[in-house]
């Protein structure tokens, strides 16, 4: 890659993840949420209960951040957790009642999420830009298994 796209991808996937980031955060703290965790509270309510180690899996974040976020909304009341009965290392999470509740907020929410990211796009149709960032994604993911050049 040439220097000058070296610089320009860089700067946007960083601007990118700091601009969205900022958003997420507005948008979700309304409902006293904050960013990343959306995606605990919409796996639980798609997939029902899960071990803390499921949902880290499934976020595709560290076990000790799982934990964290999970203290955080048991503490607001928006999951549970309980141990597990087959696995005494393991800890069984699920949206509570009030979690339940809020998924059709935070649905809203994260929909105005999208149409805030494209608001102002005007070059790309919607359709091709998620099918290039998709297949961004798959790439760094694939990036994440390769072994690093020395």
């Amino acid at each position: 890659m040439r220097r000058e796209q070296v610089e320009a991808l860089n700067g946007a996937v960083r601007t990118i993840a700091i601009r969205h980031r900022a958003l997420a955060g507005e948008l979700f703290s309304r409902l006293g949420l904050h960013p990343g965790q959306e995606v605990v509270l919409f796996d639980l309510y798609a997939s029902g209960p899960r071990t803390q180690g499921q949902l880290a899996v499934a976020a595709g974040c560290e076990p000790s951040t799982i934990t964290v976020s999970a203290r955080k909304l048991e503490a607001a009341g928006l999951i549970t957790r309980r141990p597990s009965p087959t696995d005494a290392r393991a800890t069984i999470v699920e949206l509570s009642d009030a979690g339940r509740e809020l998924v059709p907020e935070l649905q809203a929410a994260y929909d105005e999420l999208a149409e805030r990211s494209v608001a102002g796009l005007t070059s790309v149709p919607v359709d091709e830009l998620v099918a290039v960032l998709t297949a961004f994604a798959q790439s760094l993911q694939a990036s994440d298994r390769a072994p690093l050049r020395s």
